[in-house]
């Protein structure tokens, strides 16, 4: 058992033993279909925390003969699948972590790594092998030797692409790359190439080194969707054993829908179960920079496009055209999505359209926003909690000061003047109320749609229920006067709490009005 060759199943033992664990050994049976095929080599280009890292030590685990790991599949679901046995524990393993050797070696990456697997080849073969051939001769040599073939996993592989600007020790690493995967050599050494990366494969110029590779992306990854996050059935379940609110879990960390199938981020549903807690765990100084450097570049219709998404909406967008490469960014489509790429926008593709997929990332978002040309809305997002506060205590004279002050904020971006500017201008104001209500615009009622309806929560506390009703021109009390007549309270039948009234006007003069009455 080595570090870097025929690795043991730590890792894997590490992931059962956690207090959270999802069965997800029925990607091994996928991958099993592809052992010495055409279709051997795969690239799985996912944002961090979706357990790529987790799926390449079950890998480790199943296929590395640096262990026997028959105990560690019982009761598992690939255990049941008659080819099972046929694979287990019987292929050589070279597992390596590009960006924990990159942190240390940007100069000499490729004899790094060369010489930290040869390290591990000496231990078991001694002299047998020339350690002065190129690297993949001497997996060619050890595949001669034993007659078993490889699987070589990679994690971390778009590293090197990532980080560096160098273009001599790209092309030097993309060489490294298809000595492994595409060589005349590989083609009998090789059963399984798996990599994993942030993004899918950047094509270069005259580089043809991966171009063998099956992609899976946040963009596409069926059939392989299931694998990685966690499904909405699985939450389910996870919720109801932990005594959590689904729906609250729900809106936190739901959103990314993949090839119809809703994902969870699965780290930030594990930590908020565990610690039996409701948060944002994706608060990481990273993260606001990466999502900031995206949505302040100078494209025209991309700051448009953030504020219907930060409103709610979603937007079209081709993603055809990003490059793969976060320092080739030359329209709007191109940042929109990298940011998907990135986890920090959902993706649409029956629609073709991107939205910020759930409210710890628009959370993130918040955070982001804090500087340079957002820095306004940024300050009147700051403002959220006090409304929200304001609105539950009846205070209608500042909900209408502070609304007020964010349609001065917003009617800059927002360029039309009606009922719809006000509608958009109010989901902004009260943008931090998701952390505890269902907020629903135009929800059909008695005998209209309620403008706003504010489902509260498990997680609401004593926070009240609210229908919110907007007029233009006309006045508050008119407002609170429909939603009566109307009966838009009919949207709450059933619930049993607190419900508020609120009726707000403003004139051409954008002047604002309020009238907040206890049902």
């Amino acid at each position: 058992m080595g570090t870097f060759f025929n690795p043991g199943n730590g890792s894997f033992t590490q992931d059962k033993n956690s207090e959270i664990y999802i069965d997800k050994t029925e990607l091994l049976k996928f991958l099993n279909k592809k052992l010495g095929t055409n279709g051997k080599c795969i690239a799985v280009s996912h944002a961090r925390r979706f357990g790529k890292s987790h799926a390449a030590g079950m890998i480790d685990a199943y296929y590395s003969l640096g262990s026997d790991s028959s105990k560690l599949f019982e009761n598992t679901k690939i255990a049941s699948d008659p080819d099972y046995e046929k694979y287990r524990n019987k292929y050589n393993v070279i597992h390596l972590d590009i960006s924990s050797v990159w942190d240390y070696h940007k100069e000499d990456l490729i004899e790094s790594i060369e010489e930290r697997v040869c390290e591990d080849f000496q231990k078991i073969y001694g002299d047998l092998l020339n350690y002065r051939r190129d690297f993949y001769l001497l997996i060619q040599d050890i595949y001669s030797l034993t007659g078993i073939p490889f699987v070589i996993i990679i994690d971390e592989w778009d590293c090197v692409i990532r980080n560096s600007h160098d273009q001599a020790l790209v092309h030097k690493y993309l060489q490294f790359l298809h000595s492994l995967f595409k060589s005349e050599e590989s083609k009998s050494f090789l059963a399984l190439g798996y990599i994993t990366g942030i993004l899918p494969i950047k094509k270069i110029k005259d580089e043809s080194a991966l171009n063998n590779f099956q992609e899976y992306t946040m963009l596409d990854s069926y059939p392989i969707t299931e694998y990685y996050g966690f499904t909405e059935k699985e939450v389910k379940d996870l919720c109801k054993d932990y005594s959590m609110d689904f729906e609250t879990v729900k809106a936190w960390y739901n959103g990314y829908l993949i090839d119809g199938e809703h994902m969870y981020n699965p780290n930030s549903v594990s930590q908020a179960l565990e610690r039996h807690k409701i948060d944002s765990y994706w608060r990481n100084t990273s993260a606001f920079d990466t999502i900031n450097t995206f949505i302040t570049m100078n494209y025209a219709g991309l700051k448009d496009d953030v504020m219907k998404m930060l409103t709610g909406g979603k937007v079209r967008i081709n993603t055809n055209t990003f490059q793969n490469d976060f320092s080739i960014i030359t329209s709007k489509d191109d940042a929109l999505t990298a940011l998907i790429h990135l986890g920090y926008l959902g993706y649409d593709a029956d629609r073709k359209k991107s939205f910020i997929p759930n409210y710890e990332v628009a959370t993130a978002f918040e955070l982001a926003l804090q500087t340079g040309s957002w820095k306004e809305i940024a300050e009147s997002i700051s403002k959220c909690d006090e409304l929200l506060d304001e609105t539950i205590d009846g205070n209608a004279e500042r909900v209408a000061e502070l609304i007020e002050l964010a349609h001065e904020t917003y009617t800059s971006i927002l360029k039309y003047n009606d009922e719809n500017v006000l509608s958009c201008v109010l989901t902004m104001a009260y943008f931090t109320a998701p952390a505890y209500y269902n907020v629903i615009r135009e929800m059909p009622s008695g005998k209209g749609f309620a403008d706003f309806v504010f489902l509260p929560r498990a997680n609401a506390g004593n926070r009240p229920a609210m229908i919110i009703e907007l007029k233009y021109n006309q006045s508050a009390e008119t407002a609170l006067k429909q939603i009566k007549e109307k009966r838009y309270q009919g949207a709450l039948s059933g619930y049993q709490g607190k419900i508020l009234l609120v009726g707000i006007n403003y004139d051409s003069e954008k002047h604002h009005t309020c009238m907040i009455e206890e049902l």
